[in-house]
Formats: structure tokens, C-alpha cells, sequence
């Protein structure tokens, strides 16, 4: 852990941090890692996962996996044996707890929805708070059972045996989250013929549907688009296992790091060298590179690596430049930059950001409330937040709200000269379980 005061289990004190530098690898992606665990599962053939993250989220998928029948043996700690059902899960009745994760719950219910048997998914209080009924919507028009076992349009949920229209066409929304989208790309192989998918409204966080669609190409599947408002599953599509597959880098947790070096380096300190993403990387939230150059730091980027510092000018000011930007496209980094907003010239405004609503939580009214605990002057719309700096950062106790990129990004606050308390520390373990001892690792005091 970072040099602290008075850590235990329910909070962490981080000292305030003089610079931070040095390299360091990062955890493998999540949304790769259970998309590639649940494709592994339904293809023909045995996959080899390398890299695979180890985090809360995982753990969930490996556990239904394993409880609808699929065998998923670890071969040490980062490597995964999965021995594909070629799309038909043996175990045809099962109740299944998916804790806090989206990537989990959704893409499951809508494989499960073809799968032919009678299933219970439910999560965590929150889970149950997160709307799944656009997805539950356009799988019933397929023909598909699902009925609600608490408030309509949200988990948690019981999936029955049905006779599921084969083929056709299905509409979903696309403007609360991309997660619906991706569900059913990944679950309509399994009809045995070629569906349409039409988007109704904007798709928000579009680079996630490209992962979607680059993994599922690995597995044997090329789904046909038309811009970001149709899609097409073709017939007799089957998902074959590629053999070995490797999971990148986490590019939403490459933000704190990234940002830490600009950040120190308007006083001296930095660079960091984060390993396992790069501009060959398939995640969308790599261009948060592009918004932290925007503030005025200084980015390299190779294949499977960025180095971060700060510019010239930025570090002649000792500021960072403050921006207005639209972030749906990096919509996990994005909360990254309004910590960094924090450090600079004057007010910064994140917009679109809408769906931060329906994550692990209110993300646009937590990261509002934290940011004043810092000093700073916040004001917050529907989907947009504006961040104007204080004159200095005061210390303070960060809620965290079971949120584990609240608690990571907020540690950056300690690079400010201030002593900053992360209450439930713990909550990094959906994603990242040792990234405070990843952060230390690069700290100086």
C-alpha cells in the first residue's frame, strides 16, 4: 500500500505524493476478458486464455460458466483452459449471482434467453438499480421468456424455456448502454440463421461495440455493419475456438497512470511507461491519450506501450490546460479526466456523458459530490459535468460508493499536496485488485 497512516480493511490515507515515475504492466481488459470467457465457452473447440484479468468481475463469469456446465481449468495465475459447449450449455436449470457486473449479467441473459432451459440471474442491490429492459425487450420479440422477479425493466430476472424465432429482424436502443448491443451480437449465433440488428436512437460508447465485434471475428463470426445503426448476424454463424487468444491491457486503468505523469510532471516528476496497450490496441479508451495531450501532456505510444509527461508549457505554467469535450467515447477514462481537471487553468467540461448514470453508480452525481469535498466548484446537467479548480486542494475523505473507478481515480488528488482518505478501498478488486500497490510502486513522498 501507498506510505499511509491508519489503513485498515474499510478505508485507505494516502500521504501527499511529490512526484510519481517509472514503468509498470497492466492488468488484462475486462471487457476483453469476459467477452473472450464467454465466447470461449459457447465455441467449438478448447481455448487458451492468456493474460486474463483476475479481478471480482472475471471470478463471476468463471463461476456461472462453470455452473451451466463448461469446464474452466487455470493453468497458473493469468492463464485459462476453457473446453467450449459449441452452443449448448449442458446444465439446463441453474440460479446465478453476478455480483455488481454489467459485462456478466447482460451478455449472459441473452445467451441464456437461447439457451433452452430455466435460469435465475441477480446481482447486488445496485445490479438490480441498473435497467436491463431495452435488451429483455428486443430478446422477447425474438420469442424469448424472461420475466421480471422485481421492478419491471431490471434485474433480477428468471429466463424459461422458449421456442425463439430464427432469423429475421430485431431493434434495440442504443442510448442508454452499448452493453445491450453487444448482448445480443454475441448471443444470435447461437439461432442458427441471420438476423438484422437495427439501433434505435444514438449508440452510445461505440469503440465497446467494436470490441464486440473484433473477438467475435476471432471466434469465427464476422457480423456486417452499416454505419453504427445496423448490424447483421449471419446465417449459420458458429463460433470456433482461435486456439490461444490474449487479452490486452487494461486501457480505462492506463488512465490513472497516464495521468499521474502529466500530472507530476508539472513539477519535475514523471514520465510513467504503461505496459500492454498501445495504438494496436482494440479498446476505445486508448484515446485517452489523445484528451490528456489535449491538456497539455506529452504522449508516446507505441504498439503495446504509452509514456506520459507533461509539455513544455503546461509545465512552465504548472497547470494542465483546461478543456471542453465530448467523452462517450471513453466513457470509464472519462471520469479519469475530471480528476485531472482538477490541476488546471481554469473550468473543464465533460460532456455526454449521460450513461455514467446507469453504472455502478450515479457517476456523474458521485463524482460531482467528491470533486467539492476537494474545493473544487462542480456544476452537473443530465449528461455533462464542469469542473472549475480551486486555488488549492484541500484534504478530504472520498466516498467511493462501491464504485471501484471512483477510488482509483480519486487517489490522484494525492498528487495535489494533500493527504486524501479512500473509504472501502477494497471496492478496486472489481477490476484491479493490487492497484494501490501498483500506485506506490511509482510514488515518491
Amino acid at each position: 500500500m501507498p506510505e499511509a497512516a491508519g489503513n485498515n480493511l474499510d478505508h485507505l490515507d494516502l500521504a501527499p505524493i511529490r512526484n510519481v515515475r517509472g514503468t509498470l504492466k497492466l492488468p488484462g481488459s475486462k471487457s476483453i476478458s469476459n467477452r473472450i470467457l464467454l465466447l470461449a465457452a459457447l465455441a467449438a473447440g478448447e481455448t487458451r486464455i492468456h493474460d486474463l484479468l483476475d479481478s471480482d468481475d472475471t471470478r463471476y463469469m468463471l463461476d456461472a460458466l462453470r455452473k451451466l456446465g463448461v469446464a474452466c481449468d487455470a493453468e497458473g495465475a493469468h492463464t485459462m483452459r476453457v473446453h467450449g459447449a459449441d452452443g449448448v450449455f449442458p446444465v439446463k436449470q441453474a440460479e446465478l449471482f453476478l455480483g455488481n457486473a454489467g459485462t456478466v449479467l447482460r451478455p449472459l441473459t441473452a445467451v441464456l434467453a437461447f439457451a433452452g432451459g430455466n435460469y435465475h440471474v441477480a446481482g447486488v442491490p445496485r445490479m438490480h438499480e441498473r435497467p436491463i429492459g431495452d435488451l429483455v425487450d428486443a430478446l422477447m420479440s425474438l420469442g424469448a421468456d424472461i420475466a421480471y422477479l422485481g421492478k419491471a425493466g431490471y434485474p433480477p430476472l428468471e429466463i424459461r424455456p422458449a421456442t425463439v424465432r430464427a432469423g429475421g429482424k430485431v431493434s434495440v436502443r442504443g442510448n442508454v448502454s452499448s452493453q445491450y448491443l453487444s448482448a445480443l451480437l454475441m448471443a444470435l449465433p447461437l439461432t442458427g440463421a441471420g438476423t438484422s440488428v437495427t439501433v434505435a436512437g444514438e449508440l452510445v460508447s461505440k469503440p465497446y461495440v467494436d470490441i464486440t465485434l473484433n473477438i467475435m471475428r476471432r471466434f469465427g463470426v464476422e457480423v456486417a455493419r452499416d454505419g453504427w445503426s445496423s448490424f447483421a448476424v449471419p446465417a449459420a454463424a458458429r463460433f470456433r475456438s482461435p486456439g490461444e487468444i490474449y487479452v490486452e491491457g487494461d486501457a480505462s486503468s492506463a488512465s490513472y497512470f497516464l495521468a499521474a505523469g502529466a500530472i507530476s510532471g508539472l513539477n519535475g516528476g514523471g514520465p510513467v511507461r504503461v505496459e500492454g496497450v498501445g495504438r494496436a490496441s482494440i479498446q476505445g479508451d486508448v484515446r485517452f491519450a489523445d484528451a490528456l495531450r489535449e491538456m497539455g501532456a506529452t504522449i508516446e505510444m507505441g504498439d503495446n506501450w504509452i509514456v506520459s509527461g507533461a509539455g513544455e508549457a503546461a509545465a512552465r505554467k504548472h497547470k494542465l490546460r483546461a478543456i471542453d469535450a465530448d467523452v462517450n467515447h471513453i466513457p470509464d477514462a472519462a471520469m479519469t479526466l475530471a480528476v485531472a481537471a482538477l490541476f488546471a487553468d481554469g473550468a473543464s467540461t465533460l460532456r455526454n456523458i449521460g450513461n455514467w448514470r446507469v453504472k455502478e453508480t450515479d457517476r456523474i452525481a458521485a463524482m460531482a459530490t467528491e470533486l467539492r469535498k476537494l474545493g473544487a466548484q462542480v456544476e452537473a446537467g443530465a449528461d455533462w459535468l464542469r469542473i472549475t479548480p480551486p486555488a488549492a486542494l484541500r484534504p478530504a475523505t472520498i466516498d467511493t460508493y462501491e464504485d471501484h473507478r471512483i477510488a482509483m481515480c480519486f487517489s490522484l488528488a494525492a498528487l495535489g499536496g494533500v493527504a486524501v482518505r479512500i473509504n472501502n478501498p477494497r471496492c478496486v478488486a472489481k477490476t484491479f485488485p493490487d492497484y494501490f500497490d501498483v500506485f506506490a510502486g511509482i510514488s515518491e513522498h
